[in-house]
């Protein structure tokens, strides 16, 4: 921790290191900067930032635009809990009142407010959150987990013949895109082209507005065809709460649980199937039935949540945090990557934090997401239909060649190419049938065998020989029983019996 705490909006000026000093490539004030070629790897930038100034740490964004980071465990709780001294609303955020942030700043998507239930506060937060809350309770979880499983056989078909996939471009990013529009009443809207522009519109890119344009479009045709005629679907339910929510408000409310949704689950599914490919003790535990596939999913948000950061919290008045003196108006990243490895909390980070779920992967407070358990969800049911599906799946490259698109909100794994013996494709509408793997065979394998029994081998016919005398009747053998009563209870669960 530094010994004398600074303030990053008040009057302490940023004098710039002297000529030869290390600090140079960093920006003023010798802060580090958590964009740019300096900050391609923010996970070994946080632990620098953690030495050097403790659970708390001063730091830049894109254009110098100062801004704490909260690396302690306990610090973003506090953060986020503490509605009385930090807000969402970024409207008295200094830089920004103060004309710093210009209007085309990279990150003003993210900064800029809206009248949206994660920047409200007070009796407005109340409606609008009571609204998406009351629409979330409608979801029925037997019959989402029967959608995730009928999307993930669909995806799987379409390349289990092949032997070859890109778990990242051909499943992960897809199967968050297809439940979400089952949930919020667009299904017609699913195609390539939707999730190409959800990923376009979160990378940033040139044609990101465009992109985000088509999604909006497809949102503003949902509402008003709900406001018209409503179903029984999420929009629907936020159309007619009595919270009274406009056509904005809902369109608005749809983005952020669509793209939210689409970019942390897409995220937790890919990280999660890497863990599985990758790391021997991860994927023994999983095939030695030590742990459970949600298990595992939770073990994932710990070691890399979905969202790195969130932006962000402000100060309401002058505080102490982490030791460090926080003014009225400084802005503050909620950092649940570098909070879920807080050295107080995990000593050992090769230590299994199976069954603890005080991780900060989905936030806390009154701006705890509300959607979590779709997205827990999402990647159970579908990494496990998967690999009972493809039970020898194998990474189909060096692990070190696996690569990481950065952003200061999130690590987005590129591409996760595997390989597998080609499977026929299966039913849709039926649950996954676990399939054999042929012996010998050198992979690993998840999921439960096939309890059918063993087809009879037909043995050579032998040498013609005389006829022995015939023998007294005996009776037949019963036929053999056939096990299925896991399958009866997979089958009774997928019609949701």
């Amino acid at each position: 921790m530094t010994s004398e705490p600074t303030s990053l909006t008040g009057t302490d000026p940023f004098p710039g290191p002297p000529p030869g000093c290390p600090a140079h490539g960093r920006g003023p004030g010798a802060l580090h900067r958590l964009y740019g070629p300096d900050a391609e790897e923010l996970g070994d930038l946080y632990e620098s930032l953690r030495e050097e100034h403790g659970s708390v740490a001063p730091a830049l964004l894109h254009d110098d635009v100062p801004m704490w980071v909260v690396l302690g465990h306990a610090e973003n709780l506090h953060l986020v809990r503490s509605s009385s001294v930090f807000t969402r609303d970024s409207r008295i955020w200094t830089p920004l009142a103060d004309g710093t942030v210009k209007p085309d700043h990279p990150l003003m998507p993210h900064i800029a407010w809206q009248p949206i239930c994660s920047h409200a506060e007070g009796d407005e937060h109340q409606r609008l959150r009571a609204a998406v809350t009351a629409a979330m309770e409608t979801i029925e979880h037997r019959s989402l987990r029967r959608h995730i499983g009928s999307y993930t056989q669909e995806l799987v078909n379409r390349f289990c013949e092949r032997g070859r996939a890109d778990l990242v471009s051909q499943f992960a990013e897809h199967l968050p895109m297809a439940v979400m529009c089952e949930i919020l009443g667009m299904t017609e809207e699913y195609n390539d082209r939707m999730v190409q522009a959800a990923r376009d519109a979160l990378k940033g890119t040139e044609t990101a507005i465009q992109s985000h344009t088509y999604v909006m479009e497809a949102l503003s045709r949902l509402t008003a065809r709900r406001r018209a005629q409503p179903e029984d679907d999420f929009t629907s339910h936020l159309v007619t709460h009595p919270a009274g929510l406009s056509d904005d408000e809902v369109r608005e409310h749809l983005r952020l649980v669509l793209f939210a949704a689409y970019e942390a689950t897409a995220n937790l599914l890919a990280n999660a199937l890497r863990m599985v490919l990758t790391e021997p003790g991860f994927r023994a535990q999983l095939s030695g039935g030590q742990m459970t596939v949600p298990e595992a999913i939770e073990q994932s948000l710990w070691d890399e949540p979905p969202f790195s950061t969130v932006l962000a919290y402000y100060a309401k008045q002058d505080t102490e945090l982490g030791g460090q003196r926080i003014r009225k108006g400084d802005g503050l990243l909620f950092a649940p990557a570098p909070g879920n490895l807080d050295p107080r909390i995990r000593p050992d980070l090769s230590a299994s934090m199976q069954g603890n779920r005080s991780h900060l992967a989905f936030g806390g407070g009154p701006h705890e997401c509300p959607g979590q358990d779709i997205g827990r969800a999402i990647a159970d049911v579908g990494v496990d239909a998967l690999l009972m599906r493809l039970p020898d799946v194998q990474l189909d490259c060096p692990e070190d060649e696996l690569s990481w698109r950065s952003s200061i909100a999130s690590r987005h794994l590129v591409a996760l190419p595997v390989r597998f013996e080609p499977k026929p494709q299966q039913d849709v509408g039926m649950p996954p049938r676990p399939m054999a793997v042929s012996a010998p065979r050198s992979g690993w394998q998840v999921g439960t065998l096939r309890t059918d029994p063993a087809p009879a081998t037909t043995p050579p016919p032998a040498a013609p020989r005389p006829a022995p005398p015939a023998p007294a009747p005996v009776p037949a053998a019963p036929e053999p029983v056939r096990k299925r009563g896991v399958w009866q209870r997979l089958l009774r669960w997928w019609r949701g019996e």
